[in-house]
């Protein structure tokens, strides 16, 4: 198997069908899917079994994709979330071999923000542009979109289950500090929601990003409390669409 694509979830049933939709279309086939389930109580299990993805226990994002991780069989894995959308068919086979093309060990893409207002375009394409200028400095990845070789998962203990929030950061900067080759790739973008922006506010999230940047940058990773309150899966099927 080339590729394993690992989604964690919880409660998204309404979302996975999208996901799942632009994965079937894909022209690239040597791939398979694992949803790490967080215990949801909609039919996300039922959702994902009846596309054909396989199914395990998940928890929090970081355990959740480690779970996936552990029951995939791919020598790439590609860690999404659940409510993306690939772009279009060639998606995988491009990311795939542009990742091997520049010998990326972990890599990320671009991320579009499916929604039409421009001060969620301007935000992705600054945080686009931010990671690609500091890609051999200080690597950054969001969790929608992170790639990695499965011997460098497994030789940095996958993702630390200790961090609380900006785990998909961590996971990236600490294979770059181990000496892994990390690239942001240009390929295609990944269509990312804009859910959790109209749900929070889009300041609120924007600052306690842009404080969990410089938390990390003069202590190290958020580990085991939130300095802030940040709900996890806390959406549902109205806001899930």
């Amino acid at each position: 198997m080339k590729l394993s694509i690992v989604v964690p979830a919880k409660n998204e049933e309404a979302v996975l069908p999208g996901l799942f939709k632009t994965i079937e279309n894909q022209m690239f086939r040597d791939f398979e899917v694992i949803v790490a389930d967080a215990h949801s109580t909609d039919r996300t299990r039922e959702t994902a079994s009846a596309f054909g993805a396989k199914v395990v226990d998940g928890g929090m994002p970081g355990p959740g994709r480690n779970r996936g991780a552990t029951a995939s069989s791919g020598d790439i894995l590609l860690f999404v979330d659940a409510d993306v959308q690939l772009p279009n068919e060639r998606y995988l086979g491009d990311v795939v071999a542009e990742f091997e093309q520049r010998a990326a060990d972990v890599a990320t893409c671009r991320l579009k923000p499916m929604s039409d207002r421009i001060d969620d375009k301007v935000g992705h394409a600054v945080f686009n542009h931010y990671t690609k200028l500091f890609e051999r400095i200080r690597a950054h990845a969001a969790g929608s979109c992170i790639l990695s070789r499965r011997p460098v998962h497994d030789a940095i203990g996958g993702f630390d289950e200790r961090v609380v929030f900006a785990e998909d950061q961590e996971y990236v900067q600490r294979a770059h500090r181990n000496g892994y080759r990390f690239r942001m790739l240009e390929s295609h973008p990944m269509h990312v929601s804009v859910r959790r922006l109209e749900k929070d506010g889009r300041l609120s999230i924007a600052s306690k990003y842009l404080y969990s940047e410089a938390y990390m940058l003069l202590k190290g990773p958020m580990v085991d409390r939130l300095p802030f309150e940040y709900r996890f899966a806390h959406f549902d099927g109205k806001d899930n669409s």
